[in-house]
């Protein structure tokens, strides 16, 4: 679904990425780690098209990404940045309906999306509020539905920066437990996280940045090793294993 070739990406005299190159597939969901200033929201921008890259190459869907035009991408691709501002005030039942304005389903078929989507995040009471009086990981929670009912019933990429940053312990297991289900119905997901033990538990591949390039991309339980994650973090980590589940944790 996403292809970047030998990126790189420059501003002004800062260099952000370096030779990057990875490919997201159909069916995965692939965790970006790395400290800050690592580049992480760097590559998720020129994956989406928000940067363009000072060199090489991003594709999408199979094409060149900004050759893919502005309505198909709106209807393939949503995206959640680090930082929603939304000032207006907007009911929660408007903003999560923003993300079906790309589409041409009709009021009736938008309204139910919009429904089970309110529904999916927990925040279906909330429907009637104005967003902005919302907390910090409500406001999440809808913005996370927005993003979800833009690609709603069909295969899509979604690419999220820090979805979690503002959740307690209950809804972060939620919405990994939601973005899994996507990729197994056909959906790529790439984000953006910090916490390792989500990404160990959940991510079918974790690309591990450092200083804008990538130091290693693969299955969590093959590339988060101590050595590099204390190589790259500056902090040592002891591997443990979850005493239900079999998965790989680390504790520090």
């Amino acid at each position: 679904m996403l292809t970047l070739r030998d990126v790189h990406l420059q501003v002004d005299t800062a260099t952000l990425l370096r030779s990057v190159s990875v490919s997201i597939n159909a069916g995965e969901l692939v965790v970006i780690l790395g400290p800050n200033g690592a580049g992480k929201s760097s590559l998720l921008n020129v994956a989406c098209g928000e940067l363009s890259p000072s060199q090489g190459e991003v594709s999408c869907f199979s094409q060149p990404l900004m050759q893919l035009p502005l309505l198909e991408k709106a209807q393939k691709m949503a995206v959640l940045p680090q930082h929603s501002s939304l000032e207006f005030p907007f009911t929660v039942c408007e903003v999560v309906a923003l993300g079906r304005t790309p589409h041409s389903t009709g009021a009736s078929v938008d309204a139910g999306i919009v429904d089970d989507a309110l529904q999916l995040m927990d925040v279906e009471r909330f429907r009637h509020s104005i967003y902005t009086h919302l907390s910090g990981g409500e406001k999440q929670r809808v913005q996370l539905a927005r993003v979800l009912a833009q690609v709603w019933g069909k295969p899509g990429l979604l690419m999220l920066d820090e979805p979690t940053s503002a959740l307690d312990f209950s809804h972060q297991q939620q919405i990994m437990n939601i973005l899994k289900k996507k990729t197994e119905q056909g959906s790529a997901v790439l984000m953006v996280l910090h916490d390792l033990n989500l990404a160990a538990s959940f991510a079918d591949k974790v690309i591990v940045m450092g200083d804008g390039k990538i130091c290693a991309v693969g299955e969590p339980e093959h590339v988060l090793r101590e050595a590099l994650l204390e190589s790259i973090f500056d902090l040592k980590f002891h591997k443990v294993t979850h005493p239900e589940t079999g998965k790989t944790l680390f504790i520090n």
